[in-house]
Order: C-alpha cells, then structure tokens, then sequence
C-alpha cells in the first residue's frame, strides 16, 4: 500500500492570460491540474515547491490561485525566489507560518512526516536558511524519530550547472549540519528552482527535483560559464509514491497525450 503525493514546482505564473517566454502560464498550469484530477485524484495531497508567480504580485497570485485551487486534494505551497512571501501570505491568509513568520508547516502521512522550508530571500535569486528558520527545523526534526520527508525551493548542492549553482541555496553546508543528526531517517529531499529532472544523493540524503510547468532550463554542463539557458522541454510534475521500504518518485510529462498501445 502507497501513499501517492504530487510534487508541482516553478508555475511562474503571470496576470490573468499573458505569457511568459512565449507560452501562457496559466494555460500550463491548468492542464497540470486536469492532468492531476483526472489520473491521480487519488493522491493525499500536493506539495508545491516555489516559484508559484513570475514577478510576486497579487494579479499573479489571483490567478495562480483561480488555477491550482481546482485541485481535488489539499495542497502546500512552499515560497521560491520570484515570489514575495508577504504578497503570497495576502493571497493565501490560510497558509501556514512558523513564529517567526517564514512560510513553514509540516504535514503527517503514514510513512513519515513532510517538513516544508521556506529558503527565500527578499531580492534575491540565492536561497537562505537563516538561523530563526534552522530553529524551527531543528525542534522539528527532535520532535519525534518518525521517517522525514523535506520539501524546499531551492537546491543545498550543486548539480553541476554553473549558473544554477550559483544561485541554490548559500548555506548548504550549515544545512547539511543541522540535517546530519538525523540522516538515517530523512527518506527523500524533494525541491524545485531548477526546472529539470535531476536525480541523486547528497552526503547520504536522496533528492529529486522536477522540471516546471511553463518553461524548463537547458542542461548545460558548461563548467567555464555562469549562463543559464531556457528551453522548450515539456512541462512536467512527479507522481511520489511511500511506503515503508520505499520512496519511488515518477515524472508526469503531462502534455505529452500519447496513446497506450499493448507491448
């Protein structure tokens, strides 16, 4: 027996019907929450790993919310890099916060508790995990020895794409310190801001992360330059799959409608 959860990430959504590097926002978005109803209604919620608006202003969030609020389950909405974390709580007044403010919550499934951090930083693309949010984090994580399931916007790693990697998260390392005591039990790092499908282990730690629903970044391993390069790769979001012995993570390319056929 699973447990299903969705994991959406980077919508950019922009105001009512206008585009954004040449495709409509809300259009990819809305197909994702068709997709989403129609083949996995089933799924115990959704988590939304950042980058929910282009630019952070309400216009935006009013129809990122028009959109996303038709799906069947709950959802969580985690703050990426182009949001504006006072501008989304306005929008959203029934999201979570930790004490001091950040976007932070948790939710129980059988097979573990999912922690959701908010590594945004007001202006800028790089993402942070200050001391007040690691507080937070950490009585958290001593709360109990359940398995552990993170959700975050941004990479603590780098993944080998120069210019991604200069803006993930600065204090990885500081990160990984708080998380190190509790290793065995984190099952699976899930996070966003990359726009691609990356697989793979960090000092110990799985993660995954999926490609967006309106455009995607090139894979570009050019270690000599910083630039980073978008493409037209199909939207996507992942079909995670727990249970006790395991954690099994699927990417949806949602708009590919290809025809089953018998093999």
């Amino acid at each position: 027996m699973f447990t299903k959860i969705v994991h959406l990430t980077d919508m950019h959504v922009v105001a009512g019907n206008g585009t954004l590097a040449g495709l409509s926002p809300r259009a990819q978005l809305r197909a994702a929450v068709d997709s989403i109803n129609a083949e996995h209604g089933d799924a115990a919620f959704a988590v939304v790993t950042g980058d929910l608006s282009n630019s952070g202003d309400v216009a935006s969030y009013e129809t990122f919310g028009a959109e996303i609020q038709r799906l069947k389950m709950p959802f969580h909405l985690l703050v990426g890099n182009h949001d504006d974390r006072d501008e989304l709580v306005r929008a959203f007044p029934e999201l979570p916060l930790d004490k001091d403010g950040f976007v932070q919550s948790h939710a129980a499934t059988p097979f573990g508790r999912c922690l959701f951090l908010d590594t945004h930083v007001s202006g800028s693309g790089v993402g942070e995990y200050c001391p007040a949010r690691q507080e937070w984090l950490r009585a958290e994580l001593e709360r109990d020895a359940a398995p552990v399931f993170l959700f975050m916007h941004h990479p603590p790693m780098p993944v080998g794409m120069s210019g991604m990697d200069d803006i993930r998260l600065a204090n990885g390392d500081a990160f990984h310190a708080l998380l190190a005591p509790h290793v065995s039990r984190i099952r699976h790092l899930f996070f966003g801001h990359l726009h691609r499908p990356v697989w793979g282990t960090w000092r110990g730690i799985p993660f995954s992360c999926m490609r967006g629903t309106n455009h995607q970044v090139a894979l570009d391993l050019d270690a000599a330059t910083d630039r980073v390069l978008g493409n037209r790769e199909p939207p996507a979001y992942g079909i995670v799959l727990l249970s006790d012995e395991q954690v099994t993570v699927h990417m949806h390319d949602y708009t590919n409608a290809f025809r089953t056929v018998p093999i």
